[in-house]
């Protein structure tokens, strides 16, 4: 029997829709993108491209930066990726107006704007403002680690990499004598790149060298800072009669510790040892008993100890300035800590309200959050004011990073830290009960967090920040897959971060199917 089926002839000439507005449906991301680069303001982008002289003529900077947009809107950096989607995609070939950018002026633009996206952000949230989503009753600040452009293997300490620099230089010796033996005064070309231009001889080596020792500056004042204070602190307690609240500081020096804690244990079993030894002489029989075999103290001090050192060897939070290291790919990020395990990478934070609306962002190098909370309120307060925001923040909520004294009490912002883990602070109030009202005046800045995260109002407010900032991290890392930044550096990954972030917001406000207005 025949068949009636639609002809598929691939001989058939034809013409597509004249009309770019015809390739795709009314309501796709494409076009409000579109949109939103028509409303931002790009005359920085335009100012690098005076368009006169001679040359080719460059690409529109707007058509690029939506190309850009609409990229990390769909989870798409690779900027040659993104070349060949502008040839086979529909949506990038609207956006291009059927133009082919390489990926070298992809990249480039990326490059040379990066400093643009901190207005493109501004920009986002002034369109998000507009349309009701930046409500600022509920903030709640988180970090999340992101991996680094480098390799935890690339990181070396000063003694390895000035042992490289010197090998470098000796490797080069050796090839020009060796040239020289075989082609006297004449030239050749034997020797590799980066060892025959002096300019870029080891370049990136000096550059880990210097981050060395700014490590070793801040590292040595840190812990000064951090000793200071702690005296004053105890001094002050003391003073009073009573013991300082919160946690008690990790040691600068854990495995001195813990050797300190093995030698007391064997002072102790040895006193034991001398008791035993001379009740049983007057008793007239043999000394017997575990305290006469060194007992368990003497164990779990050796086994401390060796926790102590092989965490030590391990753990790049312990302080050891004479075993600093630095990536040698990029020298800024650093050796952090995730649920993962340890990662090569920056510390992304990010400010968000209760409509899922990323309201402030940043990168920084700490891997821990306690010295984030006073700058990210300010930064939350500054985004919120450059979008015409200027209603006062209703609460700021942190986890139990975030914690210490001086945050508690800083200026700023209403806010709720959490003292210690989530789990702990539920069994806490449960086993303690409810209270109300405001704290007692004379509690410590620990007693008072207690107390109003243990009323029905601040548990209910705290209840909202895991469901607030989390889903932001899982979309993006999960959803869009920005599990690695593409840029090198601080500057640069933290106009990463910001674009990132405004390509989150912009969907969101496309979700919500509001027409720019």
């Amino acid at each position: 029997m025949a068949h009636s089926y639609l002809p598929v002839d691939r001989d058939q000439r034809f013409l597509l829709p004249p009309d770019v507005r015809e390739w795709l449906p009314e309501g796709h991301l494409a076009w409000f993108v579109l949109d939103v680069v028509a409303r931002v303001d790009t005359s920085v982008l335009h100012a690098r491209h005076p368009n006169d002289g001679v040359g080719r003529r460059a690409y529109d900077p707007d058509m690029l930066l939506g190309v850009l947009v609409y990229a990390y809107c769909t989870g798409q950096r690779s900027s040659r990726q993104i070349e060949r989607l502008c040839d086979v995609d529909v949506a990038y070939r609207v956006i291009c107006a059927n133009h082919r950018p390489d990926h070298t002026t992809i990249a480039r633009f990326r490059q040379h704007h990066q400093d643009h996206a901190q207005r493109l952000f501004t920009d986002v949230l002034v369109l998000c403002h507009a349309a009701g989503l930046a409500t600022i009753g509920v903030i709640a600040v988180d970090g999340t680690k992101i991996g680094a452009d480098a390799s935890l293997k690339a990181n070396r300490t000063r003694d390895q990499i000035e042992a490289e620099v010197r090998a470098m230089f000796d490797e080069a010796a050796t090839t020009d004598a060796a040239e020289d033996r075989l082609f006297g005064d004449t030239r050749g070309d034997e020797l590799p790149a980066e060892l025959a231009d002096p300019r870029r001889r080891g370049a990136r080596l000096d550059a880990a060298l210097a981050e060395l020792d700014a490590q070793r500056v801040a590292a040595d004042a840190a812990r000064d800072d951090a000793r200071s204070q702690r005296a004053v602190k105890e001094a002050n307690a003391a003073a009073q009669g009573r013991r300082l609240p919160g946690r008690k500081p990790k040691s600068s020096d854990p495995v001195a510790d813990a050797e300190a804690g093995l030698e007391a244990a064997r002072e102790k079993a040895a006193q034991r040892r001398a008791e035993i030894e001379a009740r049983a002489a007057r008793e007239n029989r043999r000394p017997k008993g575990p305290a006469f075999r060194g007992g368990k103290g003497i164990a779990e001090a050796q086994a401390r100890l060796d926790a102590a050192k092989q965490a030590a060897a391990a753990d790049p939070d312990v302080v050891d300035t004479e075993a600093l290291r630095v990536n040698t790919t990029d020298p800024h990020s650093r050796i952090m800590k995730s649920p993962q395990g340890w990662v090569q990478g920056y510390n992304a934070q990010a400010g968000v309200n209760d409509q899922g609306v990323v309201v402030a962002a940043a990168v920084t190098q700490d891997g821990n959050d306690a010295k984030q909370c006073a700058p990210m309120m300010a930064a939350t307060e500054a985004a919120l004011h450059a979008a015409g925001v200027f209603d006062p923040i209703g609460m700021l909520l942190f986890d139990a990073g975030y914690w210490s004294d001086a945050n508690a009490t800083a200026e700023g912002p209403s806010r709720l830290i959490a003292t210690t883990k989530d789990y702990k602070q539920r069994k806490a109030a449960r086993d303690l009960g409810a209270t109300v009202g405001e704290p007692p005046g004379d509690a410590a800045p620990l007693e008072a967090m207690e107390h109003r995260l243990r009323t029905a109002e601040g548990a209910a407010l705290y209840a909202k920040r895991s469901v607030t900032v989390e889903p932001v991290f899982g979309q993006v890392k999960d959803g869009r897959g920005f599990r690695r930044f593409m840029r090198r550096g601080l500057h640069a990954v933290d106009a990463e971060w910001q674009l990132i972030c405004a390509t989150h917001n912009l969907l969101k406000l496309h979700r919500t199917s509001i027409t720019i207005t």
